[in-house]
């Protein structure tokens, strides 16, 4: 059993913000698999099933971002797994739009979801999908930026990584982290051009 938990804030006033792609991408994996992620349980909503031929647990903690870590702790003891067992998704302000990073480990660096749940899990030996969202030009609040709401002119984008997000995930399952790294993790360079850099972060 993989649990997938994807990072954000609950309520409506969070739904459609940067803060929560981590949401969109189980909404998204959800819709594919036909799980409804609707079961209150362990301070999350849960959906268990069939995904990419392995059996899930796509979870949405409700705990608020900065207590995530509560959640995933109780999630994983009921399910009586390990936390290489989960798959953490979650955008990063570090990366820009458009951009997928995957690593099996690593530190939780400015997100404070991330930090909760390695303090919770006490380490940082779990796979996760970063979902860039970093602002073209710096922005003087980060907090209102991430939770602003996504404009009109970004939503093509948004849905193009939230997509991709997901494909990150399936990839995890099917083919394990080390191949999700080589597919996705690209830098861009100087030209603009893409390479490879998998053994990167």
């Amino acid at each position: 059993m993989r649990l997938i938990v994807g990072l954000g804030n609950p309520g409506i006033e969070y739904a459609w913000t940067p803060h929560n792609l981590g949401f969109l991408v189980v909404d998204k994996l959800a819709e594919e698999a036909g799980i409804r992620v609707t079961r209150p349980e362990a301070k999350s909503l849960l959906g268990r099933g069939e995904l990419a031929g392995h059996e899930v647990v796509l979870a949405k903690p409700q705990t608020m971002m900065n207590l995530s870590g509560l959640a995933v702790r109780e999630l994983l003891e009921r399910e009586q797994g390990e936390p290489g067992d989960v798959i953490v998704v979650y955008d990063d302000i570090a990366l820009p739009w458009g951009m997928i990073r995957v690593r099996e480990r690593g530190t939780a660096g400015t997100h404070n979801g991330l930090k909760s749940v390695i303090g919770a899990l006490g380490t940082t030996e779990f796979p996760r999908v970063r979902l860039g969202v970093q602002p073209e030009e710096e922005v003087r609040n980060r907090k209102d930026y991430v939770l602003r709401q996504i404009h009109r002119s970004e939503e093509e984008m948004v849905a193009e990584e939230i997509e991709q997000g997901a494909e990150a995930v399936k990839l995890i399952l099917t083919e394990g982290t080390q191949r999700a790294m080589n597919r996705f993790n690209r830098r861009v360079t100087p030209q603009g051009e893409e390479e490879d850099s998998a053994a990167e972060d």
